[in-house]
């Protein structure tokens, strides 16, 4: 419901209301919206699971309307990762179980031309307090005033903290479930691939579509808690251009 609402009075403000103060020469401007996303409930899920995107992309200096704008931002960065019960799968018997995780930070990017490169680290709450985030680059393709496409590649990391929770076993877990016991330590964790697609329903809102294809690459991959190592999600969404002069 609070999303609904959310979502609500994000797009019933007047197209007028997004350009605040557009009389100076500089201008910062980003993409927010509200969507879903469908991918793994946790990583190395093998169950997928529906969750709310809650999408703020292409922050940065640029003309009115252009996306991404170009030079240097940093912008929010949040994300969830659901729950894990060990009554879901018998995979999973004897392990913790792991509440659903809520994650802030911050996400640093830099575009030059069709370009963005971009960083992001977050923290976690909730069902695990580590560091984690990704790193990684794309390409940007103008189909037509209305059509744009990106693709990208990224690699993801976690903290010693989120990766012992998602991917590691206890001593005592190793008794409970029969697993062995693992202690991935902190690194990278996922290479993956991405596509997005946006279509410009006018100058300020758009339809957002992202596929990403991620696999589970080192200690990661090789835990005993991985039920499958390849982990696709799709993510669509409806945003509008704010710009902010001054």
């Amino acid at each position: 419901m609070k999303y609904a609402l959310a979502f609500a009075l994000l797009f019933a403000t007047p197209v007028a209301a997004q350009d605040f103060g557009l009389t100076g020469d500089r201008v910062f401007s980003f993409d927010l919206g509200l969507g879903a996303k469908v991918g793994p409930a946790y990583p190395g899920g093998e169950e997928a699971e529906v969750a709310p995107w809650l999408i703020f992309r292409d922050a940065g200096f640029g003309p009115v309307g252009q996306a991404p704008a170009q030079g240097f931002s940093l912008a929010p960065s949040f994300n969830t990762v659901g729950k894990r019960d060990s009554s879901d799968e018998a995979a999973l018997t004897g392990l913790n179980d792991i509440d659903r995780a809520y994650e802030l930070g911050l996400r640093a990017s830099y575009a030059t031309g069709p370009i963005t490169a971009y960083g992001s680290l977050r923290r976690g709450f909730d069902g695990h307090e580590g560091l984690t985030g990704e790193i990684g680059a794309k390409y940007r393709t103008e189909l037509s005033d209305r059509v744009t496409l990106w693709s990208g590649a990224e690699v993801g990391y976690g903290n010693d903290d989120f990766n012992d929770t998602y991917f590691g076993v206890t001593p005592t877990e190793s008794v409970t479930s029969g697993l062995p016991a693992s202690a991935p330590g902190g690194g990278f964790n996922e290479a993956a691939i991405t596509f997005e697609a946006r279509y410009a329903l006018n100058d300020t809102t758009a339809l957002l579509g992202q596929v990403r294809y991620g696999k589970l690459i080192g200690d990661a991959a090789d835990s005993p808690v991985v039920q499958d190592e390849y982990q696709p999600s799709l993510r669509l969404g409806v945003t509008r251009r704010f710009s902010f002069g001054f």
